[in-house]
């Protein structure tokens, strides 16, 4: 810090002298002089510093930017200018990611600039408001989100920001092999679209732990990011969605090897120590994969999604970032709530005269379960507001009043543990009991407890208290944004069916809308199909299972060859999905029968097949 301070007194001096100056990170930007309050640094490895300039624009804000020192950035500027290209072609073929692409300049050997983007915050200052182990619970993302966007048509706009630029990261970190992915170089904006930072590694050239990549997972894809996809934690029709953008992308991107390979084969002499040799140029090779059909490059990225899903090295990762992290956090950090968007005291909501929890209700969104009714009284202006809660909201408020206050000086908090079924109206009730004496006792503790920020925060309306005003929330289904209406309770399976060589192409991709099995519990369905008439049963052909799911993702192609097209006139496709039942027998949960007489295959025809008993399929 101190020396920060020297540097600064230098800078002021130099804006003495010289009046204004134009930012080497963009010609267009011209500034008149440094603000000292506003400049700091970062805990990572190179100390980067945080530096705001006072704009000669006069309505102008201030203008921003990360000063490193340590790092050749012209990687990094490689590395942007590489993913720019790759949002042009998407652009290019009506497909926009919503990418963010920030600035970033080298002013000399292992030193520059780069922009920072206001209103985003790292994956690990988000997760870690729920906790050190925020980054192995599925929530956090989709809570700051919700935070940041109250009004549901908002919080639907930052999820679709989000599903089309994280299709974008997955496809672009991988295609160009950027390692030392932790949640401190990944960001999310308020509006929901997410990008990353720092490419001090590419190319595959990951951070070794003894002979161990730090770097396991193809790309960065976590359950907390399926979960603001899904809308919750079971697959829906959105995630359909996103494993399309991505293979659709992925696709696109690999119309145009040749132009990736060219570029940074251009490259090569010019001393970037990743990028020196044509093993580096084959490393983009071998990820593009161009000797691949669309269909098994299709095949191929959805693997890779489920790989980098089921992940837990990623998740490890995280973690140990974060605890890494702890020993740089200065003291003076505040906690605060992590459902709050922003801090309220005692000055600026007026004292609290009383609470009362007066009763629960029974909410459906985000995730059924109670919510508890709180009165709040205040003394001047005599005010008296409603504010919802739920039980692990009052959680969170004590156990972050355990970081600041010893606990003599709290209440005893009611157990979080009980026997049978934990949302139960009974728990519910009694619940409302244990919190109306813990919220009496809160309010009536010493004054620094009862007046702290982190009390009057919580009791303090959010936009969804206002919005909520008593009346029960309506309950919605997780995916009602997106899904399209199914043509049968038996759900819809997505098809691309395609004729060439004398050889029959089945790409079976999703499947939405399958009913649960009679103990209510999801199936665990796979794809067979016949191609008949077979009665010797040759043409059977099987997908992989997919566990515990309504809405299943495939992308598996089965192929049958040496079949004339004269023959195609008489064969119909039959499909059947069934749930694997283990030692007993396999559940039909649906089928459909497709007369190939009735789909023109002279080119690809891709579409949903309405799913139900025995009949011929529609489109």
């Amino acid at each position: 810090q101190g020396i920060l301070r020297e540097g600064l007194e230098d800078v002021k001096q130099f804006f003495k002298a010289n009046g204004s100056c134009r930012l080497p990170l963009s010609p267009s930007l011209l500034v008149k002089g440094i603000v000292p309050r506003d400049c700091s640094y970062f805990n990572s490895n190179a100390v980067p510093l945080k530096l705001s300039f006072q704009n000669v624009d006069p309505l102008g804000e201030n203008i921003r930017v990360i000063f490193k020192c340590g790092d050749d950035l012209r990687q990094d500027m490689l590395t942007l200018q590489m993913i720019r290209i790759m949002n042009k072609i998407w652009v290019q073929e009506g497909l926009d990611m919503r990418m963010v692409i920030f600035r970033c300049f080298s002013t000399g050997r292992g030193r520059g600039m780069v922009e920072m983007i206001p209103n985003a915050e790292t994956l690990r200052k988000i997760q870690v408001e729920h906790g050190v182990t925020g980054s192995f619970k599925d929530r956090p993302l989709a809570d700051w989100l919700q935070k940041h966007n109250p009004e549901e048509d908002e919080y639907e706009k930052a999820v679709e920001n989000f599903i089309y630029s994280c299709a974008g990261c997955c496809v672009a970190t991988y295609v160009l092999g950027i390692c030392d992915r932790h949640n401190d170089n990944i960001m999310l904006k308020t509006t929901g679209h997410m990008f990353h930072i720092d490419f001090g590694r590419f190319l595959g050239h990951a951070q070794m732990f003894g002979n161990i990549k730090r770097d396991r997972a193809p790309f960065v894809f976590t359950s907390d990011m399926a979960y603001v996809i899904n809308g919750g934690d079971k697959p829906s029709s959105r995630f359909h969605d996103f494993v399309d953008l991505c293979c659709q992308a992925y696709n696109l991107i690999r119309k145009h090897t040749h132009l990736f390979l060219n570029l940074l084969g251009l490259m090569l002499s010019c001393g970037i120590p990743e990028l020196s040799d044509l093993e580096d140029l084959k490393y983009i090779y071998d990820a593009l994969r161009p000797q691949d059909s669309d269909a098994d490059a299709t095949t191929y990225f959805t693997r890779l999604i489920e790989s980098s899903l089921g992940s837990v090295a990623t998740k490890l990762n995280f973690f140990i970032h974060n605890l890494a992290q702890m020993k740089f956090t200065g003291s003076d950090a505040r906690p605060t709530l992590s459902f709050a968007p922003r801090t309220h005291t005692i000055k600026t909501s007026g004292r609290i005269r009383d609470v009362f929890l007066c009763h629960h209700e029974r909410v459906f969104n985000p995730s059924k379960g109670y919510t508890y009714v709180v009165k709040v009284q205040r003394e001047s202006p005599s005010e008296v507001v409603f504010v919802q809660r739920t039980f692990e909201e009052f959680q969170e408020l004590h156990n972050k009043l355990r970081l600041l206050f010893p606990s003599s000086l709290l209440p005893s908090f009611p157990s979080r543990f009980v026997i049978g079924r934990s949302r139960g109206k009974a728990v519910a009730e009694r619940r409302k009991e244990e919190l109306n004496g813990y919220i009496w006792h809160l309010i009536h503790a010493t004054p620094e407890v009862a007046e702290c920020d982190l009390i009057y925060t919580f009791f303090h309306p959010l936009p969804r208290d206002e919005k909520a005003a008593g009346t029960n929330p309506t309950p919605k289904p997780a995916d009602a944004t997106w899904a399209r209406p199914l043509g049968k309770v038996g759900g819809e399976v997505k098809l691309s069916i395609s004729y060439k060589n004398n050889k029959l192409f089945i790409m079976v991709m999703h499947i939405r809308g399958l009913p649960p099995l009679q103990d209510g519990n999801d199936p665990d369905p796979y794809v067979k199909t016949y191609l008949l008439p077979d009665p010797q049963k040759t043409t059977k052909r099987k997908t992989k299972v997919a566990r515990k799911t309504c809405n299943p993702t495939y992308n598996e192609m089965l192929v049958y060859d040496g079949i004339p097209r004269g023959d195609l006139q008489q064969r119909e496709l039959r499909l059947s999905v069934l749930s694997e039942e283990g030692f007993w027998e396999n559940i039909l949960l649906g089928e459909v029968g497709i007369r190939l007489r009735d789909l023109d295959l002279a080119q690809e025809k891709m579409g949903w097949f309405a799913l139900g008993s025995r009949g011929h399929g529609t489109l």
